[in-house]
C-alpha cells in the first residue's frame, strides 16, 4: 500500500475550505500551478476525479466532497494538537466574549488581572460569533446561554437578572413613582434584552394596547441602549453588570424595585478535551474569583 501523500491532502483541504485554486494558493504561499499539480497527485493516488474544472471555476465532485467530511476533522486536530504543544508552555491567553460584556464589565477590571499577572499577554476577542474550540484559537470564552453545553467545561460567572434603568433626571422629568408611571416614558429596546412586553406583563397593569402606544426606540446593540439611556433618552433594560459603571458614577438608576431573573447566564466555558495551558489556567481562576467576590458568595 501506497503511503498517502500527506501535503497533496492538506492543498487539498485548502482549495475545499477557499473554493478556489488561485485562492488556496495565496493562503499556502505558493503558485496555482503548484496547487493543481498536487491535487492532480491526490486524485491519482485515491483513483476518482476530486473536482470538475471549468474556465473560471472548480467545481467539487460528489467524492470530494464525502473524502473532505472524513478528513477535514482529522487535520483540524492535527493543527490544533501542533498549536498545542507550541504554545503549552506560552505566556499568551486568547478569550473570547460578547462586545457589550468585553467593554463594559471586563475592560475595567484588565489591569487588575495584568498586574496580578505581568508575566501574560492576553488577547481579547469581543464577538457574538460561538468560538469553536477545535478550530479557533481562543482558551476560554465567556457567553450568555442557559449553561448546558456538555461538549464544554462550563462555570457559571454571573446569573442573568434584567432591571429596569434610566437617568436620574429622566425618572425627575416623568415624576415617576409607580409602574403606571411607565405609559409616559420612551421604551428603550434592543436585541440583547428584548423583555419589555414580558416585563410589562408580570409587573405592570399595562395593557398590551396601552404599551404599543407607548413611544419607543430601538436598537441592534446594548452599548448603544445605554448611552441613550444616560441621556435621558427613555427606559432601559438592562443586565446590572453592564451598567455598575454608570450606577456607580450616577449616570444611570434604578428607579423601581422589580427585578426580573432570566434562563441564561454568563458563563466561562473552554474546551473539556484540551487542558488548558498555565496562563489560560490563572485567567480562569482570576474570572471565577471576581465573579464571586462580586457575587457575595
Amino acid at each position: 500500500m501506497s503511503v498517502a501523500p500527506f501535503k497533496a491532502i492538506a492543498v487539498f483541504d485548502a482549495v475545499m475550505l477557499h473554493q478556489s485554486f488561485t485562492l488556496a494558493a495565496q493562503a499556502l504561499h505558493v503558485t496555482p500551478g503548484a496547487v493543481g499539480q498536487q491535487i492532480q497527485k491526490l486524485e491519482s493516488w485515491l483513483g476518482v476525479p476530486l473536482f470538475v474544472r471549468t474556465v473560471r471555476q472548480i467545481e467539487p465532485t460528489a467524492e470530494a466532497r464525502s473524502y473532505w467530511a472524513e478528513v477535514q476533522p482529522a487535520l483540524a486536530r492535527i493543527q490544533q494538537a501542533g498549536e498545542q504543544l507550541r504554545l503549552r508552555q506560552s505566556s499568551e491567553v486568547w478569550l473570547s466574549m460578547p462586545p457589550t460584556l468585553a467593554a463594559k464589565w471586563f475592560a475595567p477590571r484588565m489591569a487588575a488581572f495584568l498586574q496580578a499577572w505581568p508575566g501574560v499577554s492576553l488577547h481579547l476577542s469581543a464577538s457574538v460569533e460561538v468560538m469553536d474550540f477545535d478550530r479557533d484559537r481562543v482558551d476560554l470564552a465567556i457567553r450568555r446561554f442557559d449553561g448546558r453545553a456538555p461538549h464544554l467545561q462550563v462555570a457559571m460567572l454571573y446569573p442573568e437578572e434584567v432591571r429596569l434603568y434610566c437617568a436620574p433626571a429622566y425618572a425627575r422629568q416623568l415624576n415617576l413613582r409607580t409602574q403606571a408611571d411607565l405609559e409616559r416614558a420612551t421604551l428603550l429596546h434592543n436585541t440583547l434584552f428584548p423583555y419589555w412586553s414580558e416585563w410589562m406583563q408580570r409587573y405592570t397593569a399595562i395593557t398590551p394596547e396601552a404599551m404599543r402606544a407607548i413611544p419607543s426606540l430601538h436598537f441592534d446593540q446594548s452599548m448603544t441602549a445605554i448611552g441613550a439611556a444616560v441621556h435621558s433618552q427613555g427606559m432601559l433594560l438592562s443586565s446590572p453588570i453592564l451598567v455598575q459603571a454608570e450606577l456607580r458614577d450616577g449616570a444611570l438608576c434604578e428607579p423601581l424595585p422589580e427585578r426580573m431573573s432570566l434562563d441564561k447566564g454568563y458563563y466561562l466555558v473552554h474546551s473539556h478535551r484540551i487542558p488548558l495551558r498555565p496562563a489560560a489556567q490563572a485567567l480562569k481562576d482570576w474570572l471565577l474569583e471576581q465573579a464571586e467576590r462580586e457575587r457575595g458568595d
